[in-house]
């Protein structure tokens, strides 16, 4: 079903991947695309378990928005192994303005498809998504 404020519908692919990163963690990271043309938000690129937070980065368009999901491992204070969903909303500053508005008017309803989602990032440079930002957001 299409979203009314910007008419874009959320690919069943999504869900299911997102699915298997949360309970089989089949992946390390989702990065999912809006396909103005059909009016959809598709998956785009998924991470392998054994790749990391570079590959992660390398795979966000410079010049483009991007939603992704990103399953950072992180061991606690007590020597505890843990890991918390990431939802980043990736909106550089050189995108242009039409995808920035339609990725920031889509984003709640795309979000709320993806159940389990534990934090969420906005980010207009790769400092704002930085390994250190993301472990100030674990605690």
């Amino acid at each position: 079903m299409a979203n009314a404020a910007s008419g874009m519908a959320v690919h069943d692919d999504c869900k299911l991947k997102f699915l298997e990163l949360k309970a089989k963690r089949t992946y390390r990271f989702i990065v999912f695309k809006i396909e103005e043309k059909q009016k959809q938000v598709v998956v785009e690129k998924v991470g392998e378990p054994a790749q990391g937070y570079d590959d992660f980065t390398a795979s966000l368009p410079a010049d483009e928005c991007r939603y992704a999901v990103y399953d950072f491992d992180f061991v606690t204070e007590e020597l505890c192994q843990k890991s918390r969903i990431f939802f980043i909303a990736w909106s550089p500053d050189t995108a242009r303005v039409r995808s920035k508005m339609i990725y920031a008017s889509s984003k709640e309803r795309f979000k709320r498809e993806l159940d389990g989602i534990q934090v969420e990032l906005q980010a207009t440079d790769p400092t704002e998504m930085g390994l250190d930002v993301f472990r100030s957001r674990t605690s």
